[in-house]
């Protein structure tokens, strides 16, 4: 392997479970990944909650924890 090779998957902390998943994902390509809708989640990455808006800018990164909270809805 290279020093310019990029690993093929990092590990994360999702909602305290240790995950490994694709390298080079943003927040909103995680939650792609785990099929799960943004606007159907709140995220907090590495202790900031963030706005939906900004999902898609926010890198995932080797050892980031991140604690997703699903909204159910019912009546």
């Amino acid at each position: 392997m290279s020093d310019t090779a990029v690993a093929a998957t990092i590990t994360v902390r999702v909602n305290g479970d240790e995950r490994e998943i694709p390298a080079g994902l943003t927040v909103d390509g995680l939650l792609a990944h785990l099929s799960l809708s943004p606007r159907m989640v709140v995220v907090e990455h590495n202790g900031d909650i963030l706005r939906r808006e900004t999902l898609a800018g926010v890198a995932v990164n080797e050892g980031d924890q991140l604690e997703l909270v699903h909204f159910v809805g019912g009546g």
